[in-house]
């Protein structure tokens, strides 16, 4: 489990092929290398798990699953990447809960500078469209950010001074794929409810008055 909230930025040093999958290995900062064999690290938003490390340079394996749905697979030597390690328990929640299993992959269509601030235009999938909201939750190639606009199949975000800075958003172009998952709360809510058409029923208003738990609307008259 993550929070959207990069601590940094690290860069792909080597991309091995093998068949559909890959091999990273990624420089990491300095501050974030107090990680071991095995530890879970969103990527650019997708949870993948370390498989060989060195002072700085860190490998990780993606499966042909991986690389075909999401954009990971497009990631060349040189490319910066957003790196943030799993949440602690004792940690704060600074963004909002994000898994690393991204639902789908989006397109920057407009990207937009409005004096230090820059406005993001996302096209974005049916699989995550239908779970966002204005002024809900995103993550945006691992990053939390705030949706200002939900107009059709896109979506609109802006990006302050420290996230251009401190994330790969400042790098990125229209035209350029990302990686999204939509707010965990918003796709269980949608779930339930979807429950409660396919299986009408259920704890409703009828069911608790039928046991007794809440008074009929005619027990109250008068």
């Amino acid at each position: 489990m993550f929070t959207g909230i990069v601590e940094g930025k690290g860069k792909i040093l080597k991309v091995e092929y093998r068949g559909e999958a890959r091999r990273l290995t990624i420089e990491f900062p300095v501050h974030l290398t107090d990680v071991q064999l095995g530890d879970s690290i969103n990527i650019n938003g997708v949870c993948l798990t370390i498989v060989e490390r060195g002072a700085q340079a860190i490998q990780f394996d993606l499966s042909e699953e991986t690389t075909q749905r999401s954009a990971l697979g497009g990631l060349r030597e040189g490319d910066p990447v957003n790196l943030e390690r799993a949440l602690r328990i004792n940690d704060r929640l600074g963004g909002h809960f994000v898994t690393g299993h991204i639902d789908g992959v989006g397109e920057i269509t407009e990207k937009k500078q409005e004096r230090e601030f820059v406005s993001l235009r996302v096209k974005v999938p049916d699989a995550v469209s239908e779970y966002v909201v204005p002024k809900g939750s995103i993550a945006i190639d691992g990053i939390s950010l705030t949706v200002n606009q939900h107009r059709g199949k896109e979506i609109l975000v802006t990006l302050i001074p420290y996230t251009l800075e401190k994330t790969t958003l400042m790098d990125k172009k229209a035209g350029d794929r990302v990686n999204l998952e939509a707010d965990i709360l918003g796709k269980y809510v949608g779930r339930l409810l979807n429950r409660r058409e396919e299986k009408p029923g259920g704890l409703d208003r009828s069911f608790l008055e039928k046991h007794g738990f809440i008074k009929r609307d005619e027990d109250t008259d008068g």
